[in-house]
């Protein structure tokens, strides 16, 4: 006689109301890597500066933030809600690490104590979010788009109109030295991905993110306690925020209020892009992962070759709302609305 744990049980009842995969690799979830390649291939042979070495150093190390921004957001995603509290989050931690390291405005010196401490804030106010969006019922975007107001709020407060500038060499070190021609930054956003893929596929909680957006209701139903996994999938994406204002920081070599500006809808467009789907229970950090690339990639081969800052960004606009009518076309025969 077999023994099954509850938490087995309850997903083996959310797995049964759930469509069986099909063997292989689906269009949709090749479609991304391919566009990835094709993309490549056709900047590669339009520009020969474009192919060389240095150039693709210089798209990976461009990637790393939006990675780890990305990272966090995709758990988000997976279970069908939306986080716009990046900005703040990564503010508020770019100017707390940048005032608690060696700087010019105080005697502080914490060095990586004072790193780990911007983590935990930025974990802090994604606990936040999740927290209003469990107990107040509110939408994710509405609560998640005042955490972030919240977040830069505290970062003006900090930064009290004189912009605090880094001088702890690791800090600064960490966007300046490479190891095997990348930056430390990257290699860090490389750590962020399997982090966030091992979470995905070996633990409770990243199952149960997918089964959230998947199938939520069943879940519930079966007993899971659906709540404070929620609480917790935010508060892990608040310290992917939290880091990468950590890493822009390092980059700029002082703290800035607006250091995470425009990083939630980047990192939403590179997710969709990658196969993340909005509704939830689809996609990953993998997904996402070549999601980032290929928007790096975009924008970086629009420079090589010429094309104006004014059609890049229509450029980008299009290829991801291509991307997201791709991804929904098998629930559009399911679902005759569009909401």
């Amino acid at each position: 006689m077999t023994v099954t744990s509850p938490a087995d049980a309850d997903l083996e009842v959310v797995h049964a109301r759930r469509p069986r995969p099909r063997r292989g690799v689906s269009l949709r979830d090749a479609g991304p890597p391919v566009a990835l390649v094709v993309v490549f291939g056709v900047f590669a042979a339009l520009s020969p500066g474009f192919r060389t070495l240095s150039n693709v150093q210089n798209v990976l190390d461009a990637a790393a933030v939006l990675t780890v921004v990305t990272c966090g957001i995709t758990f988000v995603l997976m279970m069908g809600s939306i986080d716009l509290s990046a900005p703040g989050i990564m503010g508020a931690s770019a100017i707390a690490v940048a005032l608690l390291v060696a700087n010019n405005r105080n005697d502080n010196d914490f060095g990586l104590l004072g790193v780990v401490v911007a983590v935990l804030l930025g974990a802090g106010l994604g606990c936040l979010s999740g927290l209003a969006l469990v107990t107040l019922k509110v939408p994710s975007f509405m609560t998640t788009l005042g955490i972030s107001a919240v977040g830069l709020g505290v970062a003006t407060l900090m930064f009290a109109g004189v912009q605090p500038n880094v001088s702890d060499r690791m800090l600064e070190g960490l966007a300046v030295e490479r190891f095997l021609g990348l930056a430390h930054l990257t290699w860090i956003a490389f750590a962020c991905v399997l982090v966030g893929w091992l979470v995905q596929r070996y633990s409770r909680l990243g199952r149960y993110a997918f089964a959230i957006g998947g199938a939520e209701e069943v879940l519930a139903l079966s007993g899971v306690r659906v709540a404070p996994y929620k609480v917790a999938v935010f508060t892990m994406a608040g310290a992917f925020y939290g880091l990468a204002g950590v890493m822009v920081t390092s980059q700029l070599g002082a703290g800035l209020v607006q250091a995470g500006k425009g990083y939630d809808f980047s990192a939403i467009a590179a997710a969709v892009v990658g196969g993340t789907l909005l509704i939830g229970g689809r996609g990953g950090i993998l997904h996402s992962a070549v999601g980032v690339l290929l928007v790096t990639v975009l924008t970086n081969g629009l420079v090589q070759i010429g094309v104006s800052p004014y059609w890049q960004g229509g450029v980008q606009g299009l290829i991801v709302v291509a991307a997201v009518a791709a991804a929904v076309i098998p629930q559009r025969r399911r679902n005759q609305v569009t909401k």
